[in-house]
């Protein structure tokens, strides 16, 4: 039997992303500059709970599979940074792409402790409307956004198999990409302070998935 990592380490561990979430949402929200630097940090600050009770943790590769989602989501964060002479939006989708199977294969091997419910159907409707109401907008990329709005629905539907604090946090992610995707496409539709509503959704959506994720599985190698 595996010895649990205290939990009030574990909760010290999210303060960092915590602090690190509101400063650059406060930024976004008042324009200002180092809202850019500041979104780069959000992926290592949240990989830290994670590394704090790796050891604890398993089987191990739950821990991989954690640290692969937010690797790939730091990296569709930074794309235009990391890759300013590539096609930002395209590799965007593709890392938040590879980062939303990633979570999705440890919903389904390893936190999965429930039915999927039947009104997960939502989320379906939810991929049929975007497509229809985005789908006219998207010129080149309308296949590469259908398929990553497949598996960002398939995100939020599996995490209803979790974990409260995970099924939670699946649906602000969709939350925050739903918003992002209308701010892309149709710019016209939504106003300024969308912006920092998008990132909002998105570090609530993927603390939520962490934490949930952890308490899970610390309880399940204990």
């Amino acid at each position: 039997m595996q010895r649990r990592a205290p939990s009030l380490s574990l909760t010290w561990a999210f303060l960092p992303f915590v602090v690190i979430s509101i400063v650059h949402v406060v930024l976004l929200a008042t324009d200002n500059s180092f809202a850019a630097p500041t979104k780069l940090l959000l992926m290592p600050m949240l990989a830290i709970p994670v590394l704090v009770v790796a050891r604890h943790l398993t089987p191990r590769i739950t821990v991989f599979m954690l640290l692969a989602a937010l690797l790939f989501s730091w990296l569709g964060d930074g794309a235009g940074a990391f890759f300013p002479a590539g096609p930002e939006l395209p590799l965007m989708l593709l890392f938040f792409g590879i980062a939303h199977v990633a979570y999705i294969l440890l919903f389904v091997r390893h936190l999965s402790t429930r039915r999927m419910p039947w009104w997960v159907l939502v989320y379906a409707a939810w991929w049929v409307a975007m497509i229809a109401a985005l789908g006219p907008h998207t010129g080149g990329l309308l296949v590469a956004v259908a398929l990553y709005g497949l598996v960002l629905g398939a995100t939020a539907a599996f995490s209803t198999r979790c974990h409260p604090l995970v099924a939670v946090g699946g649906a602000f992610f969709l939350a925050s990409d739903t918003i992002l995707a209308f701010r892309l496409f149709l710019p016209d539709s939504l106003p300024s302070w969308s912006s920092p509503t998008v990132m909002l959704t998105y570090v609530i959506g993927q603390g939520l998935i962490i934490a949930g994720a952890l308490v899970s599985l610390r309880r399940t190698s204990s």
